[in-house]
């Protein structure tokens, strides 16, 4: 299956940042692998409107499509101004605003319901590592943040160890493989022979210098990549390995 870059911007950027989209969208219309960015709410449109290459998404919504809800933006108002694609689970989002294993299964669901794709992030802390509880961890996660209808055109899994997202650390190749191999049987057996073409992202230190390395571990099917997507030169870098 073709490769999946996604860049996840966080709390970075403003509308000068665009010109850094364009850079990637322009590169991307000669290339065989998808490639996404997800940059602040406040650029998803502006980003839809000015790229034709890439998908953009979004880096989190709300579990319900709209209410009472102060701030909060739902996956159909995403899905409105142009996200294909929804970031749920993310480890900075657990820590900073609490957010539990069934409340990400609820944003999963709601990506899904309203015609997304949702990227579910897992992941184990340096302590589990530590602990040797990498896959049981996993598996929790799985088991509690997936939705029950998963399929390659609505659910992306990345795995990405706590430990090493914008820490420089990244796992030994084998813990990469271990831990890929390790989701994509729990996804064969729990929702049957689609799943074997269910995305599994890698994240967490992805730059240039290592992707074709981990691009080559088998069910590596893409990246999500933090720091190194603000700069197209260091993106565009990630996005060669891939394709």
């Amino acid at each position: 299956m073709s490769k999946l870059v996604a860049g996840n911007w966080k709390m970075f950027g403003d509308q000068n940042m665009l010109s850094e989209i364009k850079v990637i969208d322009q590169y991307c219309h000669k290339i065989d692998c998808e490639v996404a960015i997800c940059p602040p709410f406040q650029l998803i449109l502006s980003a839809h409107q000015q790229t034709k290459n890439i998908k953009i998404g979004a880096q989190n919504c709300h579990i319900n499509a709209n209410g009472p809800h102060t701030g909060e933006v739902s996956a159909e108002m995403l899905i409105d101004v142009g996200a294909e694609l929804v970031l749920v689970g993310h480890s900075e989002r657990r820590q900073d605003n609490n957010e539990t294993n069934k409340i990400i299964k609820q944003k999963a669901e709601a990506v899904q319901r309203a015609g997304a794709t949702a990227v579910v992030c897992i992941g184990e802390t340096l302590e589990e590592r530590k602990a040797d509880r990498t896959l049981q961890v996993l598996q929790e996660q799985m088991l509690n943040c997936l939705p029950k209808n998963v399929n390659p055109k609505n659910t992306v899994v990345a795995y990405e160890p706590v430990w090493a997202i914008g820490t420089g650390l990244v796992p030994e190749i084998d813990q990469i493989r271990s831990a890929h191999s390790f989701i994509r049987g729990f996804l064969a057996s729990t929702f049957g022979a689609e799943a074997h073409n269910v995305k599994i992202l890698y994240g967490g230190s992805v730059k240039g210098s290592n992707a074709r390395e981990i691009f080559s571990i088998s069910n590596v099917n893409g990246a999500l990549v933090g720091g190194a997507s603000l700069k197209s030169s260091d993106f565009i870098e990630i996005i060669k390995a891939a394709s």
